[in-house]
């Protein structure tokens, strides 16, 4: 699961199986090329594809696949990078709300999987607009947590670069930013020497979901799911977790 609710997947993520390492690897890829088609292939220039392959190493993706992203994307190869996104909107078990990101060539091919998804783990399609009025577009980056790195720390460090928030969920620390703060609190990291996983805008729900662990589980197991697409970039969801519930999945991954 990606966006907003990615900080109870974390160990999830850190635990993909070795069949979903290359679905991973390129979706990743995927990002690059878009961003290098739409900002070019200058890093000093396109701040989307800094941020793109920053994410793409953090995973371990082999640098001469990114290289060659980059080139692909800009249109250096003679190569066609021509994919469309497109937003479905839906509900999972306990009426959590879903947004689900795909990046695809073929949507008759995406609507499709992300359907069989859907229905095939306890979750229904909704009708355009129907949950989307309940997200907004957001910068996130993702800190680390480290032994001595504490919220105060990074919450002075962005604070003059306009994050509105920051969350610590446990393993990571959240900032939270206007989708056009985003470069400025990602270098006002970079320059209190902070180190960060990801920097993406994302789709954070305003209204959230509390459910318990047997909840969770079916949410994560139909997001899961979703993501086995290659078509699905991203899901954003408004589940929300107590602290209880986050030990108790934990406990599922020892």
């Amino acid at each position: 699961m990606s966006g907003h609710s990615k900080w109870a997947t974390t160990k999830h993520q850190k635990a993909v199986k070795d069949q979903r390492r290359a679905k991973s690897f390129a979706k990743l890829i995927k990002n690059i090329e878009v961003a290098a088609k739409i900002g070019g292939a200058d890093l000093n220039g396109n701040p989307t594809l800094v941020d793109a392959i920053q994410k793409a190493k953090k995973t371990s993706v082999p640098i001469d696949n990114i290289n060659r992203a980059v080139k692909r994307g800009a249109g250096l190869t003679g190569e066609s990078v021509d994919y469309q996104t497109i937003m479905y909107e839906g509900y999972g078990p306990n009426g959590v709300a879903l947004l689900i990101e795909c990046l695809t060539e073929n949507r008759n091919r995406a609507a499709a999987e992300v359907r069989t998804a859907m229905s095939r783990n306890g979750g229904a399609m909704a009708d355009p607009g129907s949950v989307a009025y309940n997200f907004a577009r957001k910068g996130v980056i993702a800190v680390p947590h480290a032994t001595d790195l504490t919220e105060d720390d990074v919450l002075l460090a962005v604070l003059d670069a306009g994050a509105e928030e920051v969350i610590d969920h446990g393993a990571q620390y959240e900032i939270v930013t206007d989708p056009s703060e985003l470069v400025a609190n990602r270098e006002a990291l970079q320059m209190a020497g902070i180190e960060y996983d990801s920097a993406d805008v994302e789709f954070v729900a305003s209204l959230k979901v509390n459910v318990d662990a047997e909840g969770a589980r079916k949410v994560f197991k139909l997001i899961d799911a979703l993501e086995d697409s290659d078509d699905v970039q991203n899901v954003y969801s408004n589940v929300d977790l107590s602290d209880e519930v986050r030990a108790e999945l934990d406990t599922d991954e020892e």
